[in-house]
């Protein structure tokens, strides 16, 4: 099925060329090569890395957050039968966004992200929103605490991605696309800049960038917004006193190791004592109050304390892992804003991976964000969830997935969650037309060029080359004369033949 939509693919675009149907036919040769082939390859990808973030999540959280639990409620279990709790909320949101179809999606994305912001402003205001780690931006409701900005993210993602393909589609002018999503994203960062919050100010700016970037916009546009994204985190980062002492203790390590540089230096003690393989999981000594935050925003050291390098490396590859399958649904889907929302979502993800990672390391000055799916944080992991299961979604409507589900081609994922049948993509009229026009242009050019083309008119032969050809034209007719004179019609010895026709005999000619 793959190899005829492929061929079917490369037809359309009329790249149908012999050494390509010969590569399509020849097809892949290791089983590795036929798996990455098969129709929903990076649906069982996206599934299967997920499962293994969450599950090395919520072991590192148990192994890291004993300490500070038993300090904190008086239980080793607290800060992990909390993040159990939110980790089965995101599971069921993982499931809800399997299996809601594209359009409604599309179609909520504008009243989501208004309720997020209306969110935002509630939480600045006293008595409602709470104040941890010097910002104003939790609901605390019984005990579980809940932040917007998280939701607001991915809010924003989903509608920007809907908004963006709609008016690419549409052909819109650069200041028609600009002009609604510009504004309000500088809303929604200037609400969690109210709170503060650095680290969700930079995980927001990194969508927007996405956005612009996968969108195809000028690069004006792109650059133009990126230092304006930078510049915002510099003011930011230099605005309170506490970031401006660990910016400070970024640039000069040894300054002042007790106190701002205290939380960064001894992570990498952490990560050092670690070594290649590590002290065996559980058996760490940073999280015994050596290390502030350690199930939280350092959970990275205890991983290199406790499973060594080589721990830290697989996590590493595993979120490699996690951006190759990403891309790979971004480049096979269809649907431009699916392409979009998963192509930016997994550059968030990964951004968040790559900041989280070099503040421990001591690349980047410490700002807060977490590590995704493995950092103990409830509404981080519960929307992270939710976005890859929006990117699980995205992968169930690859063109080929679509074609081999509805086919009726079995899959045991699919059966066992009981997926509804994905949707092929339909595109819309505006779309249609322009392709229809493309298709209709690019052929009036090929007649053009076919007729401006003109091909060399032969040579005339010599006179030297006329005399050499006149024997030989000579000796076919002769030749042609007497063939006529052999399949002379056939009589009978009374002189006439079979239709009883009078013929005249030629002589030499023999009758038996």
């Amino acid at each position: 099925m793959s190899n005829i939509l492929t061929r079917l693919r490369l037809r359309r675009t009329g790249d149908d060329t012999p050494a390509q149907d010969a590569a399509v036919a020849k097809g892949p040769r290791t089983r590795f090569g036929a798996w990455l082939g098969r129709p929903m390859t990076s649906f069982h990808l996206i599934i299967a890395v997920a499962t293994l973030l969450v599950i090395l999540g919520l072991t590192m959280v148990l192994s890291a957050s004993g300490v500070y639990s038993y300090d904190t409620d008086g239980s080793p279990w607290m800060v992990f039968a909390r993040q159990l709790l939110w980790t089965v909320v995101g599971l069921f949101a993982f499931y809800v966004a399997m299996r809601m179809p594209i359009q409604l999606m599309r179609n909520l994305a504008f009243t989501g992200f208004a309720v997020t912001i209306i969110l935002l402003i509630l939480v600045l205001i006293p008595g409602i929103g709470k104040v941890a780690n010097g910002s104003r931006g939790w609901f605390v409701i019984h005990g579980f605490s809940m932040q917007p900005s998280e939701l607001a993210k991915i809010a924003f993602l989903i509608w920007g991605a809907h908004l963006l393909a709609a008016r690419r589609m549409e052909r819109a002018s650069l200041r028609e696309m600009l002009i609604p999503l510009v504004p309000a994203a500088v809303v929604a960062l200037a609400l969690i800049v109210a709170q503060p919050d650095l680290g969700q100010t930079v995980s927001l700016g990194i969508i927007l960038l996405g956005l612009l970037w996968y969108a195809g916009l000028p690069l004006r546009v792109f650059v133009s917004s990126l230092l304006a994204v930078l510049v915002s985190a510099a003011a930011l980062a230099m605005a309170e006193g506490y970031r401006s002492d660990r910016v400070m203790s970024w640039l000069n390590p040894g300054a002042d190791t007790q106190g701002a540089g205290y939380q960064a230096r001894q992570a990498r003690f952490a990560l050092a004592n670690g070594g290649f393989f590590g002290d065996g999981l559980g058996q760490g000594t940073a999280k015994w109050n050596y290390l502030p935050n350690a199930h939280n925003d350092f959970i990275f050291a205890i991983i290199g304390e406790e499973l060594g390098f080589v721990g830290a490396a697989g996590l590493l590859c595993l979120f490699g892992l996690f951006a190759y399958t990403g891309m790979r649904i971004a480049r096979r889907s269809a649907d431009p804003f699916l392409r979009l929302l998963t192509a930016t979502a997994t550059l968030w993800v990964m951004g968040q991976v790559f900041i989280n990672v070099g503040y421990v390391v001591g690349l980047l000055p410490v700002t807060g964000l977490q590590l995704p799916l493995i950092s103990a944080g409830g509404t981080s992991t519960a929307t992270t969830l939710l976005m890859i299961g929006i990117m699980a979604n995205a992968a169930r409507h690859e063109p080929e997935a679509v074609a081999a589900l509805r086919a009726g081609r079995d899959d045991k994922v699919n059966r066992l969650l009981r997926l509804p049948l994905p949707a092929p993509y339909v595109p819309t009229r505006t779309e249609a037309l322009r392709d229809r026009l493309g298709t209709r242009g690019a052929k009036g050019k090929a007649r053009a060029e076919a007729k401006t083309k003109k091909e060399p008119r032969p040579r005339p032969a010599s006179r030297t080359t006329r005399t050499a050809r006149k024997p030989a034209r000579e000796n076919r007719r002769q030749t042609a004369t007497a063939g006529r004179a052999v399949r002379a019609p056939r009589h009978h010895g009374d002189g006439h033949d079979r239709r009883g026709r009078r013929v005249r005999t030629l002589e030499g000619q023999r009758y038996g």
